[in-house]
């Protein structure tokens, strides 16, 4: 069993300090995003995601890191509007944040260290490494867009590779699953 995420001080994308314990009870999918990187038109299926399941109980919180190559180098504002104009993005940002080295958010520490692993690390990693990247190693985040489940109880149950799009069943099936606890 692995510590509640609810008391950890985040900030709302608009700048107010925050924790998320307006989502006790509900099935959350925390994902790590970007504006400027292969993987952002993730931002769709997330949102159609978002919208397909919001009722039932699910929310996804969009974390904005700059970790990986520059990638998300806007202020929170600058990202809003993109996420906003580009993919209609209704689910909620936060602030961005760090998710890997030493200034890494207490959010992720806490959630790298709930779930070291992911799942569906395969082929993407190799591309990574072929393009001359050095991604992060285990347990580290790897890359953007990487996606980890909490539970109704704010536990930690799984945690997702970066390809893995939320049209993945294998993603679709964990949290189908935790809805229906």
């Amino acid at each position: 069993m692995t510590a509640s995420v609810y008391n950890i001080p985040v900030k709302t994308i608009s700048g107010e300090e925050t924790t998320l314990n307006q989502y006790e009870g509900k099935v959350l999918l925390l994902v790590n995003v970007a504006s400027k990187c292969g993987l952002t038109p993730q931002y769709e299926g997330l949102e159609k995601l978002y919208s397909n399941s919001k009722a039932q109980g699910l929310e996804i919180l969009g974390f904005p890191a700059n970790n990986f190559l520059a990638q998300e180098p806007g202020s929170d504002a600058e990202i809003q509007e993109f996420c906003s104009l580009n993919y209609k993005v209704d689910f909620p940002l936060f602030s961005k944040i760090s998710v890997a080295g030493d200034d890494k958010h207490p959010l992720y520490q806490t959630l790298i260290q709930a779930i070291p692993e992911r799942i569906g690390e395969g082929p993407w990693w190799k591309d990574l490494v072929d393009y001359g990247l050095t991604p992060n190693p285990k347990p580290e985040v790897l890359w953007n867009f990487e996606k980890f489940l909490v539970n109704k109880k704010g536990e930690v149950v799984a945690r997702f590779a970066p390809d893995i799009t939320a049209e993945d069943p294998r993603l679709l099936d964990a949290i189908q699953a935790e809805l229906e606890k």
